[in-house]
């Protein structure tokens, strides 16, 4: 079969992943591309002015034409389709034949037919290419316009923002966001858009752009008003590309759109159309969901399944725009006869929230919130699934006594069509199905249903049904960490700290079994560091540790670092942003400003951590624990030192709580805050510790968090000298160490902790449990063992030889020697000895060109897999965490943490994505790879 796909966007893409899993051979797929650049997203465009490169866009995995054999042609465009002879033309005359025609041609910025228009630095916002010119522009420009206040146009102006420019927002209905929000939802959106910076401008018509007097161009309004810019972006709506449709006479739909049904199918039964160019029932889709499921839908049907079909798409949507949450569910607008609203207003922390129910108050219909989303899956899942609102269903939205949301539905209460994974179309019902074909864990729910493999979004929720379903067939539903350890996170601290326990191979000894895992590796490594503080990168530790605190930085998606130093409490000389500039410059870093007022250097390859943490350690400076689950920052306001209203010394006081603190590892990230008063500058209210000024002292604030569920901390203690605070501090952390869940936020550990706030507070302020003296002593001793990892790390040999890019890299005289007398072994390789892997542990070397992670399993157990991890085509499998599954050694990606089979190669919860498998021997101390099939190494 012939297939011509026209169009490579987001969908377009998806056609394609659905059609080679569909299970067709003989298929010969041409996919023409009008863009020189093959499918990348979209929805996250505006990343690319904070740094994204268009390969980190990218969607198209490593291979991926190669493994299926479809064939691409960048910068191709279709310029006639003949239906009679079924032949589609390009634009440099070649003619190709199809069986079937997929149309994925997407959409075109609208731009208003205003005079001047198309002046110079004049852009749309639609494609990288549109980007990069509107950086160029930018980088000569100090102010910019956006016409068009939709999701389009907010997410353009974040982009402006971001060049620093001096960003407007015009658009010509009265209020932002007309499509999605109501009046009283588009009013809070606009004062927390003004409150960043974006000065928006509504009701206002441009009739005319001319040249401005202070700056490129004048915008004239209709009222003759006028505001002058150096840049416009037009972002004021979409049109369907149907012109192609248009000129073989293809039906079109009223407002545009190629018409299909709910095959996906056009007039011409040989011809389908999906994504924002097709018209279904007279509508047209500008989202990337309804689009994803027309592409699954189409190469359904192109494979024989006749009952595939699409039935419309709900238009919900949760987005964050310019760090304001919006979201918007059905009749957001209460359009549906004799429909009822519920609407929570408050103006002092800018949330507006309502719900549309019908009028005999069952249904939920709609929902509009703004500045707080916490609640849209519930409400999504109520509206979606018909499922009956509480007698009070105002209390849906409304904040109980403590400041948090009601508790909303349980996963019980869904249908078992209920859609719980959007990426990979999965049901609640498929889940308990899994539950009931011996799926007990994520991972065996993610390999055998896909669902939260692909964005990870949804794995709360679904480790939420695989539980409910778990027990209600009367299964164990087991807390303990995973299957090598039958105990759970706090019960092992406590073996560790009770039993003096100081290695992993002591604790599977005494306490589990097997060789541990992705999962109880990392909990074991973060309770030795709580209890005993010493290097995590000794030889014994280091195994343990995911790539992160292996090589002491965030791993980013293309297998880069990021470099963050510590600046305790935001506090930083001139010498020392000098120095980081230096460093950033000399080694081509991107660097940005932290929300914890710190200064973040992205792009780090491997091989150059150590010079560069050298470099900045001579310059005074530490690790910031940015990449470990630790103190993060304490987060800070000029308080009195130089704010007229500060009544303490917040920069002082958070100063010294960093640098305390530091290095404590916790089950999770640790942020704090310090306002100088109760204004709050530092938002301290939102964080884990937050502490703030008043003329009686300090307050004591514990448990808050932002996030995806951002939660309100909570008042502890009030009216505390700095004695007495630190006290306090030193006793709620080490208590939430002792007794938290495998990464369980602090935020989490206290919704769940049995008596609430006022078991803590007789736990730490009360001392209830005697534990006061022993938690603080505790505290005490991490306090007093502090390292500066990264400087262990430079000055110590045998740590620094593990950040190579190849453990083959620079190969001395006698290892090229080694090298030269394994090549006459017929196809093996020397690339390391065996003294330079770690047990339970691996490197990456390079056999032929071609990067091999090579893994040493216990004493002399050896592996090797390609070292490229398949999602990202980083090469990073070489970092990841090795351990066993049931029978199956295995690593997990550092990136997606997927499982990939030492064996085989094979990955067990995407096969498709599996890597090849190659084989090992040791001869002479000596590690050797051959890159042949396992089966003719007998």
């Amino acid at each position: 079969m012939k297939i011509v796909l026209v169009g490579h966007g987001m969908v377009g893409h998806k056609f394609l992943e659905s059609l080679a899993e569909s299970g067709l051979t003989d298929l010969e797929v041409t996919v023409l591309c009008e863009e020189p650049r093959a499918a990348y997203d979209r929805v996250h465009l505006s990343e690319f002015f904070s740094g994204k490169t268009a390969e980190q866009l990218s969607l198209v995995e490593p291979g991926f034409f190669e493994r299926t054999g479809f064939r691409l042609t960048l910068g191709a465009r279709a310029e006639k389709v003949d239906r009679r002879a079924r032949t589609v033309t390009t634009a440099d005359g070649s003619v190709l034949p199809y069986d079937k025609l997929v149309l994925a041609t997407g959409s075109s910025p609208f731009v208003p037919p205003v005079p001047g228009r198309d002046r110079p630095h004049c852009f749309v916002y639609r494609t990288i290419e549109d980007l990069e010119a509107m950086k160029a522009s930018g980088a000569a420009s100090r102010s910019g316009v956006v016409v068009g206040g939709g999701l389009l146009g907010l997410e353009c102006a974040k982009a402006l923002c971001d060049l620093g420019l001096q960003t407007h927002v015009v658009e010509f209905a009265p209020r932002l966001m007309a499509v999605q929000v109501d009046e009283g939802g588009a009013r809070v959106l606009r004062h927390k858009i003004e409150a960043l910076g974006v000065q928006v401008h509504t009701s206002r018509n441009t009739v005319e752009i001319t040249d401005g007097a202070t700056a490129r161009h004048r915008m004239v309004y209709a009222d003759g008003s006028y505001l002058e810019t150096d840049m416009i972006v037009f972002s004021a709506g979409i049109r369907p590309r149907d012109e192609l449709a248009r000129q073989c006479v293809l039906a079109i739909g009223p407002r545009g759109g190629v018409v299909i049904d709910s095959a996906c199918r056009t007039s011409d039964p040989h011809v389908y159309a999906i994504g924002e160019c097709a018209s279904w029932n007279e509508q047209t889709f500008g989202l990337v969901a309804p689009g994803y499921e027309m592409a699954r839908v189409a190469a359904a049907h192109i494979a024989g399944r006749t009952d595939a079909a699409f039935v419309g798409a709900d238009m919900s949507t949760k987005l964050k725009l310019m760090g304001v949450d919006v979201a918007s569910i059905g009749d957001a607008h209460g359009r549906t006869a004799h429909s009822r609203s519920c609407v929570y207003v408050d103006e002092r922390r800018q949330v507006y929230k309502k719900i549309v129910i019908s009028d005999d108050g069952k249904q939920l219909l709609g929902a509009v919130l703004v500045g707080d989303a916490a609640e849209y899956g519930t409400l999504l899942q109520m509206a979606l699934n018909g499922v009956p609102l509480p007698a009070e269903p105002e209390f849906l939205i409304l904040p109980s006594s403590d400041g948090q949301p009601k508790a909303g539905i349980g996963v019980a209460a869904l249908p078992d069509s209920a859609q719980i994974c959007s990426c990979n179309n999965v049901s609640k019902g498929r889940i308990c199905e899994a539950v009931g074909e011996g799926a007990t864990s994520i991972g065996q729910i993610k390999a055998c249903t896909k669902a939260g493999a692909t964005c990870g979004g949804c794995v709360p929720l679904v480790t939420q049904v695989m539980k409910m379903e778990m027990g209600r067939r009367g299964m164990a539903v087991s807390d303990h960490v995973c299957e090598h350890f039958p105990h759970s996170r706090q019960a092992l601290y406590h073996l560790v700290r009770v039993g003096n326990i100081r290695s992993f191979g002591e604790l599977l000894q005494r306490h589990g079994s097997g060789l541990g895992c992705d999962i109880c590796k990392p909990v074991a490594a973060s309770i030795f560091a709580s209890c005993w503080n010493e290097f995590v990168l000794k030889k014994d530790l280091a195994p343990l540790q995911d790539s992160n605190d292996y090589f002491l930085g965030n791993i980013q998606k293309d297998g880069t670092y990021s470099v963050v130093p510590r600046m305790a409490g935001g506090e930083v000389t001139p010498d020392g942003l000098i120095a980081v500039g230096q460093v950033a410059k000399k080694y081509g870093l991107y660097t940005k400003v932290t929300g914890g007022q710190r200064l973040d250097l992205f792009g780090a390859r491997l091989e150059q951590l150590p010079a560069i943490w050298e470099e900045l350690i001579a310059a005074g400076f530490e690790s910031g624990h940015a990449y470990g689950k630790s103190l993060r920052t304490v987060k800070s306001c000029v308080g009195s030192t130089w704010c007229r209203y500060g009544v303490g010394d917040s920069v002082g006081l958070a100063v010294m709580l960093e640098n305390r603190y530091k290095g404590l590892r916790a089950p999770h990230k640790i942020k704090f805050g310090v306002s100088g008063c109760t204004r709050e500058c530092a938002e301290a209210q939102g964080k884990d510790v937050g502490i703030i000024a008043t003329d009686k002292g300090w307050n004591l604030y514990v448990c808050g968090n932002g996030g995806m569920k951002p939660r309100h901390a909570e008042l502890l203690a009030s009216d505390l000298d700095e004695a007495t605070l630190v006290k306090l501090v030193d006793r709620f952390l080490m208590f939430y160490v002792r007794t938290a869940d495998r990464l369980q936020r602090t935020s989490t550990w206290r919704d769940n902790l049995e008596g609430g706030l006022d078991n803590l507070k007789d736990v730490v302020v009360n001392d209830s449990l005697g534990l006061a003296a022993e938690l603080e002593a505790q505290m005490q001793q991490v306090v007093d063992t502090y390292q500066c990892e990264w400087k262990t790390a430079v000055t110590d040999p045998a740590t620094r030889k593990r950040f190579v890019a190849a453990v083959n890299q620079a190969a001395p005289a006698e290892a090229a020697a080694d090298a030269a007398d394994a090549a006459e072994a017929e196809g093996w390789t020397a690339v390391c000895t065996v003294d330079d892997i770690l047990p339970d542990a691996g490197v990456r070397a390079v056999v032929q060109q071609r990067p091999v992670a090579v893994f040493r399993i216990g004493a002399d157990r050896y592996h090797a897999i390609d070292d490229v991890d398949p999602k990202s085509g980083a090469s990073v499998l070489s970092r990841g965490l090795v351990g066993n599954l049931g029978e199956r050694i295995v690593v997990a990606s550092p990136l997606y943490k997927n499982h990939f089979d030492l064996r085989s190669g094979e990955c067990i919860e995407a096969p498709e994505h599996s890597v090849r498998a190659h084989a090992v021997r040791v001869e002479g101390g000596r590690v050797l790879v051959a890159l042949k099939a396992l089966e003719t190494l007998a």
